[in-house]
């Protein structure tokens, strides 16, 4: 039903624009303290942008830079015992393709396998945020590259690629020449590195998908809101999604063979194609700074995907492209703060592709309560006075 796929309605108290002004009128053109307050705002915004933000983005980009070697060199010695897994870690436009930011000190580097071809895509609704692979009818296991990772019921395993995948990076990390520097994370399934450490790198096996799109998503974009418009749905369509070998946290407690075998849906891509023209990436951008400097809290409630799926939403309720210019960017700031302390209030927020999928799920209750104050906080201490962001 549609209106699973909203988000919960705004919670805090409404801003009241007439506050700005004696009279209390809505349109802009009449109301001259409004349109000041809003450019001091957009102001200091771009001045935090000009140096906070591109400050930390020049660190993370050195922190890649760093981490990447280390990572090359693993699957390097992976790939020498192991052909299947050739490494995709490469530089295109000064990015890694298939690497993510994470926080500043936590990435995730996907890993794209070969071949998927025998396989059919199900994608029934009954794992949310994930799917299977299972053998075409009538094809051979012997077909498949990855024989001896399909199941009697023939699914390719996502765990059993994964735990192979785990073996072979632990035996690399013994060989490779920054050794000293760089361990396994014990405790997990999934395949994660600590280098130096202060960093922790996360390496998925990963299917590319591209030309087809999952059913559970077959609701975007919905019918009654004309963003993002026809070709830029064509372009994402296109550009497909990504099946990772990772635990899925919305399954967690349930054993059954299917869901240990399920591949994650992963939209990375396509979202990043909805975010380019306008103020877009540069609010993403803010809010990811702000994330790093006051909301790294106990429990981890927010990362850097969460601000993404929120500014996702904001664009479809603020459709045109005059929403976001430049002029814009402190309401569509404003605008996803106070989405996200709702949705923290709440403690649901939708995916933006899959929205039954609950990002929130797991988060401590505490975690997501502490965090809604801290953001009400940041959100009422921006609003009142834009010149804080010097101290912020």
């Amino acid at each position: 039903p549609l209106s699973s796929l909203k988000l919960a309605p705004v919670q805090t108290a409404a801003l009241d624009p007439s506050g700005y002004c004696e009279t209390p009128v809505y349109n802009p053109d009449l109301c001259p303290n409004m349109i000041a307050a809003q450019a001091k705002l957009v102001y200091h915004l771009n001045k935090y942008y000009n140096e906070k933000c591109q400050s930390r983005k020049a660190a993370i980009s050195k922190t890649i830079r760093e981490v990447c070697k280390v990572v090359s060199d693993v699957l390097k010695e992976v790939e020498v015992q192991e052909p299947r897994f050739i490494s995709s870690l490469n530089e295109m436009d000064n990015r890694f393709e298939g690497l993510e930011v994470i926080s500043p000190t936590e990435f995730e580097v996907v890993l794209y396998l070969n071949q998927m071809g025998v396989f059919n895509f199900v994608d029934d609704g009954s794992l949310p945020g994930c799917a299977v692979l299972k053998l075409s009818d009538g094809r051979k296991r012997s077909m498949s590259l990855w024989v001896e990772f399909i199941t009697a019921s023939g699914y390719l395993s996502a765990r059993k690629i994964r735990s192979r995948f785990q073996t072979l990076v632990a035996q690399a990390v013994d060989k490779c020449s920054y050794r000293d520097v760089v361990k396994m994370v014990a405790d997990t399934s999934e395949v994660k590195l600590r280098i130096r450490d202060r960093y922790v790198v996360q390496i998925t096996p990963a299917f590319k998908c591209t030309g087809i799109w999952p059913r559970s998503a077959a609701h975007w974009p919905l019918p009654h809101i004309p963003w993002p418009g026809p070709n830029r749905v064509a372009e994402v369509k296109a550009e497909g999604f990504n099946l990772l070998s990772k635990e899925c946290y919305s399954l967690n407690g349930k054993q059954s063979s299917a869901e240990s075998d399920a591949w994650v849906l992963q939209f990375a891509e396509a979202e990043n194609r909805l975010l380019l023209g306008g103020c877009r990436k540069k609010c993403l951008s803010l809010l990811k700074t702000l994330r790093d400097r006051h909301l790294e809290l106990p429990g981890q409630p927010l990362n850097n995907y969460h601000m993404k799926t929120l500014v996702s939403y904001e664009c479809e309720k603020h459709p045109r492209e005059s929403d976001w210019d430049e002029n814009c960017l402190g309401d569509r700031l404003n605008g996803i703060l106070l989405q996200l302390i709702s949705c923290l209030q709440c403690r649901r927020c939708p995916h933006y592709f899959l929205p039954n999928l609950d990002l929130f799920q797991g988060k401590p209750h505490s975690a997501l309560e502490n965090a809604a104050k801290q953001t009400w906080r940041l959100a009422r201490e921006i609003l009142t006075n834009p010149k804080s962001l010097e101290k912020l």
